[in-house]
């Protein structure tokens, strides 16, 4: 299989800038599919970036065309219903990516899907979404299509909304007070994650297979929060709270801006995010170490310190 050009489908998120870029500095041209391609001027230095909407399968047809390869990368936290439920955003859309795929002739197709997924038994309904829409990717793109599923733990950056939230929250003073403190992780350096998926795209032995990714420790979370406090140098107290107010604050934090907690996370907390395989491993990649990655962007302050030296550099 020869590709050349690979369409990201939510390759101007977290994820999908690591991805485009790394796939970009192996030679391969992308193109950006987005809905708001004037908020992304910055990712036409590695890619072509094609406003269109994904759930409009004229506009997403047409921005397939030309393309060998579709990575598809959406996917929510957090349902509002509507135009944004996990069904909408997790099984439709997937429906749609597939469907455009087919249209337009696009051979493979890489799918970001989560850890613990599954359509049956997932304990949470993001988690049950996540796996329906991986089960109807592989299931719709036959024939003519190859598909492999990605299944990541939590993915950690310089820009992520994981380590950097509880950066953001460690400035708030008096104690934090934390849910689900014993709840594991195995955190995947978003590199690693963009690697793999580089390494799967010709390869035929990953046709229609399924890869968990993860790094190559466990913590719980409150091992987490305190290594976030180590080494971005905010100390303070952390309440462990015990499992009826852990509930009790997911339903109160649900009503927040940006919804920072819900029930819906409160339930996938209830399954250890931790591999049962290596899937890095078997795509040729070494994972990289929670403490050999994260404390350098963790000292210079996240992402708002990195925007903050940007700022400071453009003189804005």
């Amino acid at each position: 299989m020869s590709i050349q050009r690979i369409a990201l489908i939510g390759g101007s998120g977290f994820v999908g800038r690591h991805i485009t870029t790394h796939l970009r500095n192996r030679g391969y041209q992308c193109r950006v599919i987005t809905r708001h391609a004037h908020r992304h001027q910055e990712l036409r230095t590695v890619a072509e970036v094609v406003e269109a909407d994904p759930f409009d399968r004229t506009q997403l047809i047409a921005g397939l065309q030309d393309c060998d390869a579709v990575i598809h990368l959406v996917g929510i936290l957090n349902s509002r219903g509507g135009q944004r439920s996990f069904r909408r955003m997790h099984v439709e859309l997937v429906e749609h990516v597939v469907y455009a795929c087919h249209a337009a002739k696009v051979v493979r197709l890489l799918h970001m899907g989560a850890l613990n997924a599954d359509p049956a038994t997932g304990s949470s309904e993001y988690l049950r979404s996540k796996g329906e829409g991986e089960n109807r990717a592989h299931m719709l793109a036959k024939p003519g299509v190859a598909v492999t599923t990605f299944r990541p733990s939590v993915i950690f950056g310089p820009d992520d909304s994981f380590l950097n939230r509880f950066a953001a929250l460690l400035k708030i003073p008096g104690p934090l007070p934390l849910a689900c403190p014993d709840a594991e992780f195995s955190p995947v350096y978003v590199g690693d994650v963009a690697e793999a998926f580089a390494n799967a795209l010709e390869d035929r032995n990953a046709f229609d297979h399924h890869y968990e990714l993860c790094g190559p420790r466990s913590y719980t979370l409150e091992a987490l929060v305190r290594f976030v406090a180590y080494h971005s140098g905010r100390y303070k107290g952390i309440v462990r709270l015990p499992d009826w107010a852990a509930r009790l604050q997911a339903s109160i934090l649900q009503y927040f801006p940006g919804q920072p907690f819900t029930p819906d996370n409160y339930l996938s907390l209830q399954t250890p995010s931790v591999c049962r395989q290596d899937g890095l491993g078997l795509l040729g990649v070494t994972a990289t170490s929670l403490e050999n990655a994260a404390p350098r962007f963790l000292a210079q302050g996240g992402k708002s310190g990195r925007l903050d030296r940007l700022r400071r550099i453009s003189q804005r």
